[in-house]
């Protein structure tokens, strides 16, 4: 639905992004993520047919954003991360002009601003002026202009930013809901929000790409098992030395025991994959091997690592 090839925008001598390539599925909710000023929403504006690239592709459904920018616009919603709403209009007034204006057909023009209304839960605030909101609703009107032309593709710019927590549930359930029905890039320096929200997710540094996968691939990579988790039916010492002993085992740490059973988080040179060494060490002492595994990486631990390291190198 969505092809992105070797993408790069200069503003100046200063590159905001630097060959930006990913591609997002027919139904898939994908999530676009990177620190502040990393890139996210010069990448967002250039699919949006906002403003040009230097140079690269960029195809969504079918339709180059630089040849067919009318074409692509005709099929995507875009929700900035201010909403583009005119703020001494009615929610209803503002729905049906922004359905005028991207050609929704008069017949069922109605139609489709009460069923997006009621798809964003804001049908009960329609004759109230969109000033007088509060920041929960304008965002939802945002999204409910976004989807008024039933687009195949909503790109979302920091959807829930500024929104208290009952607000941001509210918004991460809907967009959710939307999934199948339209493919969606979320873009977001919050990972709460790729987590609950996304199938995918693009990791973006310093206008480039250094990682994208499954958020399950992403969270799961032991990139050499360098964290394992042991347990242990044995003596804490005389395991504990025993396992700092063997060769690529940089830290041991001990949690609570519980029944005489000790749990342990091995921390591993890099690249060093020592768990046959250790399960070893464990059954020759004589002492029971009760768990064995890699520990996965959290999805803070994955973005903090790849969005600090220095030149965020391509991975």
């Amino acid at each position: 639905m969505i092809q992105v090839q070797n993408l790069t925008r200069y503003y100046g001598r200063t590159p905001a992004i630097q060959e930006v390539s990913f591609d997002v599925e027919k139904g898939e909710i994908l999530g676009f993520l990177g620190p502040n000023a990393a890139g996210k929403t010069t990448t967002m504006r250039i699919l949006t047919c906002y403003m040009p690239a230097t140079s690269g592709m960029a195809k969504v459904a079918g339709y180059d954003v630089f040849a067919q920018s009318m074409e692509v616009r005709k099929r995507i919603g875009y929700l900035p991360e201010q909403p583009p709403v005119y703020m001494d209009m009615s929610v209803k007034s503002y729905l049906s002009f922004v359905a005028k204006i991207k050609g929704v057909d008069s017949r069922d023009r109605k139609s489709r601003i009460d069923e997006v209304m009621e798809k964003t839960a804001i049908a009960d605030v329609q004759n109230s002026v969109i000033r007088k909101l509060s920041k929960g609703y304008k965002q939802r009107v945002g999204l409910a202009q976004a989807l008024v032309h039933n687009p195949e593709v909503l790109v979302l710019d920091e959807p829930t930013v500024g929104l208290d927590p009952n607000q941001i549930k509210e918004v991460r359930g809907l967009i959710k809901s939307l999934a199948g029905n339209h493919t969606i890039i979320l873009s977001t320096h919050i990972l709460p929000e790729v987590e609950m929200t996304c199938d995918r997710a693009v990791i973006i540094s310093r206008g480039r790409v250094v990682a994208q996968d499954t958020i399950a691939n992403m969270t799961q990579r032991k990139r050499g098992a360098e964290r394992l988790v042991l347990q242990v039916d044995g003596p804490n010492a005389p395991v504990r030395d025993k396992l700092a002993s063997v060769s690529g085992v940089k830290k041991v740490k001990r949690d609570d025991a519980a029944d005489g059973i000790n749990r342990y988080e091995i921390e591993c040179e890099p690249g060093h994959d020592v768990r046959r060494e250790l399960a070893q060490a464990v059954v020759q002492n004589g002492w029971g091997l009760l768990e064995l595994r890699a520990k996965d990486f959290t999805l803070e631990e994955v973005f903090l690592n790849l969005t600090m390291e220095e030149g965020g190198a391509a991975a």
